[in-house]
Parts: C-alpha cells; sequence; structure tokens
C-alpha cells in the first residue's frame, strides 16, 4: 500500500494579502447611498481594515464600484457581520458592461441573522465575468421592513 501524510489545507481568509484581489482603489471609484462616518466604505473594500461600512440610517443601500477601465472578474468574496439583531437580509449582485445604460443580475441571496449563534455571513463565489463596467451591490437589510441599517464587514474582488 502506498500512503502519503499531508499537512491539512487551510483555507485562507481574504483579509489576508493575496496577489489575487484586485486593488480596488486604484482600480475604480465607489458610490454609496449612505454612510455612517464612523464605518466608511474603505474600511470594507481595503485588505487590513477592520472596521467594515455601515449605512447611515436603515433601509435598502447600494454601493457601486465604477472601474476605470472594464474588468475581468472570476471571484467576489462578502463578509456580512450582524451581532445584535435577528433579521432577513436580501443582497443582490449586479454588472453592468456599458457604463450603467444596461444590469445584468449575478445573484440574489438571502440570509438569516440570530445572533448569537448565526452572526456571520460569508460567500464566496466564482464568476466569470468580462468588460464590468460598473459592479452593485444592493444590501437589503432587514425584509420585514425593520429600522436595521446595512453593513458589510468586507468586499474583495479577484480577475
Amino acid at each position: 500500500m502506498r500512503k502519503r501524510v499531508t499537512s491539512p489545507v487551510v483555507p485562507q481568509d481574504p483579509a489576508t494579502p493575496d496577489p489575487e484581489w484586485l486593488d480596488l482603489e486604484q482600480l475604480a471609484q465607489v458610490e454609496v447611498t449612505s454612510e455612517d462616518i464612523t464605518y466608511p466604505i474603505e474600511s470594507a473594500l481595503v485588505p487590513g481594515e477592520e472596521s467594515g461600512w455601515r449605512a447611515a440610517q436603515p433601509g435598502e443601500q447600494t454601493i457601486r464600484l465604477i472601474f476605470d477601465r472594464p474588468q475581468r472578474l472570476s471571484r467576489m468574496w462578502l463578509l456580512f457581520i450582524e451581532p445584535d439583531t435577528t433579521r432577513t437580509q436580501e443582497f443582490v449582485l449586479r454588472w453592468s458592461p456599458d457604463g450603467g445604460r444596461s444590469f445584468r443580475e449575478i445573484l440574489r441571496q438571502q440570509w438569516n441573522f440570530g445572533p448569537p449563534e448565526t452572526i456571520r455571513e460569508a460567500e464566496d463565489y466564482r464568476v466569470e465575468l468580462a468588460g464590468v463596467t460598473i459592479l452593485e451591490l444592493a444590501i437589503l437589510p432587514d425584509k420585514s421592513g425593520g429600522e436595521a441599517r446595512a453593513s458589510l464587514a468586507q468586499w474583495r474582488l479577484a480577475g
């Protein structure tokens, strides 16, 4: 019998430096519909930041990445954390190949937060998109219409 002992594979945390992740500060402008000044959008998009982004008011919010040049995207990694409020969140990812004249939905996802057990939603999507001029993330923080504020701990993209 042939046998080999290998070390376990530890999944990499997207917050750690990885040449695969795009430098969004250099490649895109960002638009947000709302922003709490103590939780700016850069805190969710720049590796090494810890606080993440949070909206200033409740209700649906949109984050748009407007690329300087059309981009190829192969991976999207999102992390949402809700330590306090039980709620059902929905988010939608869309992309535009033509500067925002039209959008194509990539996915629509719902998640039930139920602190203290269920406080973290991490999503890792493999995609094959070429010519992306705008990438949009719309977050409905509470499908029941409560006062929850949209938040995003991390958002990473790979080309």
